[in-house]
């Protein structure tokens, strides 16, 4: 249903997003400040703040995937904790790990950096796989269990992960049970000139850009509340079928060895809802969910062999697929 096909008075009875949208312009100013031509990264960043969802972060060196990650967490009033995965870190590095004290005879659990609010994780890749592994229960449940004991992730929590494609000496592939506990992978690409010359001027003009610099624009209750007015956004029955679909295609599309699961339907609304809410919108569209489909199920399929040889992209088959399901009006 369109937007002037409804009937007023039930336009006036939705969710006041007018905050929302107020928080998230803001946001994009402060984060333009610093980060030059990465709108479209902000966005999916923001729309996996909102939808309680981890992202993963890939490109080449330089394009300022760190500092976007950092800048996001700085204009959050939360904890954050950084942790640079290397091929010798270990689970309890990550997680924590009891300590014993002679003099008492009894263990103490320190907590390790995931106990933080916003997580940043450099170079997932470089860890193996037991230290990777490590990250399955906090991510999915948003806990820690040590010593039989269960430690709970105070709201919001959010894990942003970072890697790079092209080197893999000295690196170890996610499992594809990590992979769907990312909400979304964001791939970051290389700014064109314009955006390029804006951040040189920057650079000429202020030299290294401080994140320290940014002042926090959204405590954590606030998240938590725009968190709430993004499950109230509608969405309608013939959106809900054309998401199981294209999910659906995924498992039966001759160029994808493995399709998307279930867990991929849930995201691909959930970030639609998200991404309604930062427009302004209390209902999603199709072309929300059209938008969201690489970002959200690109890392939870697989290419055929024969496809993958032929050059075929993961992002073209799904651009293929989307072109093929019928879209609701």
């Amino acid at each position: 249903m369109t937007e002037e096909n409804r009937d007023p008075q039930e336009f006036q009875t939705r969710i006041d997003l007018s905050a929302l949208h107020e928080a998230v312009e803001k946001v994009r100013h402060s984060f333009g400040q610093v980060v030059i031509g990465q709108e479209k990264t902000l966005d999916l960043l923001l729309v996996a703040l909102l939808a309680d969802g981890h992202v993963l972060i890939e490109g080449v060196p330089g394009i300022a995937k760190t500092l976007s990650a950092k800048l996001l967490a700085r204009l959050l009033d939360v904890q954050f904790a950084r942790v640079q995965f290397t091929p010798d870190l270990m689970p309890s590095d990550v997680l924590g790990t009891s300590v014993y004290h002679q003099q008492h005879h009894t263990f103490t659990y320190q907590k390790g950096p995931v106990f933080s609010n916003v997580v940043l994780i450099d170079e997932i890749n470089r860890a193996p796989a037991k230290t990777q592994a490590a990250l399955f229960e906090v991510m999915e449940e948003r806990q820690v269990t040590a010593d039989g004991t269960t430690y709970k992730m105070d709201d919001p929590y959010l894990v942003l992960a970072t890697q790079n494609p092209i080197e893999h000496e000295g690196t170890y592939r996610l499992p594809e049970a990590q992979l769907d506990r990312f909400l979304m992978k964001i791939e970051v690409g290389y700014p064109n000139v314009k955006e390029e010359v804006e951040m040189l001027n920057l650079h000429h003009r202020k030299g290294v850009v401080e994140v320290d610099g940014v002042s926090p624009l959204l405590t954590a209750k606030q998240v938590v509340e725009m968190r709430k007015l993004v499950q109230q956004v509608q969405v309608s029955e013939a959106l809900m079928r054309y998401i199981a679909t294209l999910v659906q295609q995924t498992r039966n599309d001759a160029s994808l060895f493995m399709g998307a699961s279930p867990r991929a339907s849930i995201a691909l609304m959930n970030a639609a809802k998200a991404l309604a809410a930062m427009q302004g919108r209390d209902f999603i569209s199709p072309e929300d969910v059209q938008f969201l489909v690489p970002a959200v199920l690109g890392h939870r399929v697989i290419l055929a062999p024969e496809k993958e040889m032929e050059g075929l992209r993961v992002d073209q088959a799904l651009q293929r697929l989307v072109a093929k399901v019928e879209v609701p009006r």
